[in-house]
């Protein structure tokens, strides 16, 4: 690949094209399923499948198709193939469709608003400042759809050969993609076996190069709630007599972390840290020094968790956490009488290792906080999502190879290897259904770019550079050996 024709073209599309369609993007709210339950009757998923879909089917890609595919009751999934161009090594593939398959993934529904925007940004207005687009969802990740097919148009315009690519675009990510394995099976036939598989929705860990993620986090979520009366009593009168509510889940919940510490407690949380992982964490912790820590908006004072960089780091990408998330029962502080309160319920978001079973650990949590409840509280954990993490194989030596060219040819430094501290459902379930393939896990969302958060932006630069690294790499698969 011509690396300065390549990346000008790029560039061209992203700042001509790309850019002015996730603005309009970012003005649409399509929220995902678990926070818009209406979603279809308010029809904002549909509005952003419609554009994205719109702009991929004008785009000057030989041979492309596209469809939109619905199953009864699930979001629906933009689903592209593009046929292979050229001579291109056939790899070992047993699948239905035998030919040499390149899959590439993202999603196009957000997160919720959050609160904490700064003056002039919000999550449906996209505002460009210092070549970063604000708004939500941009770089988590609209852009997926838009970067993936300008990567394989750059590929033809250089008439280099490269595989059959398959793109698929689902809606209901953020909401643990429990709509994808249906697409997956309806679908099989016609992605066939991926000898690849890149995915745009993961983070960077600065914007000097190319992160390949090699680990992702599981996670279970779900409300956990103790009610000890009907309704409502004065304070003075009940408090000493019922048992507060907020107190019996401040117990329950020291059952799973130590409050000093914020360490979780339950041995079926944990497993094992791979030895290579470790090793990668080290180098990224000597590549990011405080950065790893200094990203974060901090108040005045507070200081980060853990004693060194390397276990802020392992802390963030294999091991287990609980956050927070969410409460019920409690009025806001204007209006909170003195009234000792019937209920409270508590949002619970755990992340966990790579390698536990997200569906068993929570079962166990369930388990775990429901028994033998303090003073007899009716206490309920109800889980409403979990997904098991990621651990990438071992990363071929082409694909080493080629992602280290990319990335020294796009930014001057060589690939780093990390881990992630969120979850893609969709990579386990790649993982288990393709152990043969290699695996392209990378992204834009690097330091405070606040994915899920206020002021969330897609640095435009990174992103560009990125987009040539996905190219050079579709490129150099077509000639691995």
């Amino acid at each position: 690949m011509n690396p300065q024709a390549t990346q000008a073209f790029v560039d061209e599309m992203w700042m001509d094209s790309i850019v002015p369609e996730l603005v309009e993007y970012i003005k649409i709210p399509c929220k995902s399923p678990h926070f818009d339950p209406d979603w279809e009757a308010n029809g904002y998923i549909e509005d952003a499948v419609q554009q994205i879909a719109a702009w991929c089917g004008q785009q000057d890609i030989a041979g492309l198709e596209l469809e939109i595919v619905r199953l009864p009751g699930r979001t629906p999934v933009i689903f592209m193939e593009i046929p292979a161009q050229g001579p291109s090594n056939t790899g070992a593939n047993t699948g239905t469709n035998t030919e040499d398959t390149i899959l590439l993934y993202g999603h196009l529904d957000k997160q919720p608003e959050m609160t904490g925007w700064v003056e002039g940004l919000g999550p449906w207005i996209p505002v460009m400042r210092d070549g970063k687009l604000y708004g939500r969802g941009g770089a988590d990740d609209g852009y997926a759809a838009y970067g993936s097919l300008t990567a394989i148009m750059a590929v033809q315009r250089e008439q280099r050969p490269h595989a059959r690519c398959v793109v698929i675009i689902e809606a209901c990510e953020e909401s643990g993609s429990y709509d994808l394995p249906h697409y997956i099976d309806h679908l099989q036939e016609r992605i066939g076996t991926p000898s690849l598989v890149v995915c745009l929705d993961s983070g960077a860990g600065n914007y000097d190069q190319l992160w390949l993620t090699v680990s992702l986090r599981g996670m279970a979520a779900g409300t956990l709630r103790a009610d000890v009366l009907r309704e409502g009593v004065h304070s003075g009168y009940a408090s000493g007599v019922v048992p507060s509510s907020f107190r019996v889940l401040r117990q329950l919940i020291s059952r799973l972390e130590d409050e000093n510490t914020g360490r979780m407690l339950p041995d079926y949380l944990y497993d094992d840290i791979p030895e290579q992982r470790l090793e990668q964490t080290r180098k990224m912790a000597e590549a990011l020094g405080d950065s790893v820590y200094q990203a974060y908006p901090f108040c005045d004072g507070v200081h980060p968790m853990a004693d060194d960089n390397v276990e802020r780091l392992l802390n963030r990408t294999w091991r287990p956490s609980l956050s927070i998330t969410g409460v019920d029962g409690l009025p806001p502080l204007e209006s909170a009488g003195n009234v000792l309160r019937p209920h409270t319920a508590l949002k619970l978001s755990f992340r966990l290792p790579p390698t536990v079973d997200g569906e068993q650990a929570s079962r166990r949590l369930k388990q775990t906080l429901e028994a033998d409840p303090p003073g007899n509280a009716n206490v309920s954990f109800e889980a409403d999502q979990s997904a098991s993490g990621w651990n990438a194989p071992a990363v071929a030596a082409w694909l080493h190879d080629s992602l280290d060219k990319a990335s020294l040819s796009a930014y001057g430094q060589g690939v780093m290897y990390m881990g992630e501290g969120g979850t893609i459902p969709f990579m386990a379930m790649l993982g288990d259904a393709f152990p043969e393939a290699q695996f392209m896990i990378t992204g834009v969302l690097g330091p405070n770019s606040n994915a899920h958060g206020p002021n969330e932006f897609i640095h435009v630069p990174f992103a560009r550079k990125l987009t040539t690294c996905v190219a050079n790499v579709i490129a150099d698969h077509a000639h691995r050996s």
